[in-house]
């Protein structure tokens, strides 16, 4: 017999809650992997019953605000110092800031990641190596409305954290690409937002 609404609704809070904890204690940053290693974890690894994105993302803030200890707010505070650091070296570029040091969710990651607007890669690049920093190129691929592209990315490290800078082009600025949780355009921070972010941290 098929379960009823409410048990059904159960299941996916519960697996919403440890696909929540995995988030905050372990740093999974990829939900889906989240959501499937929390209905192994509570024996329903079969279950097709499982949270979208932006319940495990209202389970995640729910969770923060009840556990979030000082040394995870700590955490926090130095990812979006660095950040803060890493955007005024790419001032030229329009930084801005993304991900889980922006959203206030990076209790484990090491990662910050900033998106920068160039003429090309390659300028970056220069820069870093003017000031002896060592990288290394990469790409992330990300979904924008109708399709999904391979944006060029340079990586590096800062102190304690490593920081992976998104390079599009000079226009890119207009069109932010869609967050993996709930699909609208991801949040895009400003050096002057960020400034804020830790004044009020």
């Amino acid at each position: 017999m098929a379960r009823n609404s409410h048990a059904l609704e159960r299941e996916r809070l519960l697996i919403a809650q440890e696909a929540a904890r995995l988030v905050l204690d372990e740093g999974l940053d990829d939900f889906g992997v989240a959501k499937r290693k929390a209905a192994e974890h509570l024996g329903l690894g079969a279950t097709r019953n499982l949270p979208k994105n932006v319940e495990i993302e209202a389970a995640v803030l729910e969770r923060q605000s009840l556990f979030q200890t000082d040394a995870e707010r700590a955490h926090v505070a130095a990812l979006r110092r660095a950040a803060l650091n890493a955007m005024r070296l790419f001032a030229d570029y329009s930084p801005r800031l993304v991900g889980s040091a922006l959203k206030g969710t990076a209790h484990t990651t090491r990662r910050v990641t900033l998106h920068l607007f160039a003429d090309s890669v390659e300028e970056v690049c220069f820069l870093l190596m003017d000031r002896e920093i060592p990288y290394q190129l990469g790409e992330r691929r990300l979904r924008f409305a109708g399709d999904q592209r391979d944006i060029p990315s340079i990586s590096f490290v800062a102190g304690d954290a490593e920081i992976e800078a998104v390079v599009f082009s000079v226009d890119g600025i207009r069109q932010a690409p869609l967050s993996p949780v709930d699909g609208r355009p991801m949040r895009r921070a400003t050096l002057e937002e960020v400034e804020a972010l830790l004044a009020e941290d």
